[in-house]
């Protein structure tokens, strides 16, 4: 990073299409000039850039004093990505670079958490750039039919009675927007695990459902011929591996200092 380089005011969320990143910049409105940092742009002001590549993220950065940066889903190099967009960020005079990564990343028995592990590390060695990571455990969202009430059934490809510690996307995302305004001078070098305020298992949740949900645990064939059509032959490897892991030891996290940062209980 260069010093003369003058400080922007902008904050870039790489990954703005995503649920994840749509809440984030969505909590950051009213707040700073945010740019939507995405593949294709589709809204007036998004800027598109090609991770693979790096096309696109010389002007997406430029300005910007904070970059909160979330990767594709289960992408099968992670952390070429996340170099790419830090050398990026800190050729740009980037202040502060907040990773989007999870609960529990140094699981060897999840490859696609391990690849986020590679990226925290990656992070803390890379320097010129002061940086936080936020490691938030399972969405509640990704039961929002339960949430909603509109289920009447679901199937996981893992043990129903397994616990979660599920966090709602929300609170994620008001995290985010805090560590990103206060930035570095408060956050940097800060790692924050994030969980939700219970264990609950996906059986516990249907049964707080409005009305009755039937739960049922499906192979992991199964689901993937149902849910995984789309996704590549890694990328299913990588969900088969984290459903596997999740059957055996569910997947919970610390609450505390998530309620610290909000201020409140989490929801």
């Amino acid at each position: 990073m260069t010093e003369s380089l003058s400080r922007g005011a902008g904050i870039a969320v790489v990954g703005a299409a995503g649920k994840t990143g749509a809440a984030v910049v969505a909590a950051l409105e009213g707040l700073a000039d945010v740019r939507r940092v995405v593949h294709t742009a589709r809204r007036s002001g998004d800027f598109a850039v090609d991770l693979e590549t790096g096309a696109g993220l010389a002007d997406a950065l430029s300005g910007c004093r904070g970059v909160y940066f979330i990767a594709p889903n289960v992408h099968p190099d992670e952390p070429a990505l996340v170099r790419r967009v830090l050398t990026a960020a800190a050729d740009a005079g980037v202040e502060h670079f907040v990773y989007h990564s999870v609960a529990w990343p140094y699981t060897p028995l999840m490859p696609h958490h391990v690849d986020k592990a590679r990226c925290e590390d990656m992070l803390r060695t890379f320097g010129g750039l002061r940086w936080t990571i936020l490691q938030p455990c399972a969405y509640a969202e990704n039961f929002a039919s339960v949430l909603d009430g509109t289920a009447t059934e679901v199937d996981v490809p893992y043990s129903p009675d397994a616990a979660f510690s599920f966090v709602a996307l929300a609170d994620v995302a008001e995290v985010a927007a805090r560590v990103l305004m206060e930035g570095p001078d408060i956050h940097h070098g800060a790692t924050y695990e994030l969980g939700g305020p219970e264990a609950l298992t996906v059986r516990e949740l249907c049964d707080r459902a409005a009305g009755p949900v039937s739960v049922k645990q499906v192979s992991v064939d199964e689901w993937m011929s149902r849910h995984g059509r789309d996704l590549t032959d890694d990328g299913r490897a990588r969900l088969s591996a984290m459903f596997e892991f999740y059957d055996r030891h569910g997947f919970t996290a610390g609450n505390a200092v998530f309620e610290s940062l909000l201020g409140r209980p989490p929801r």
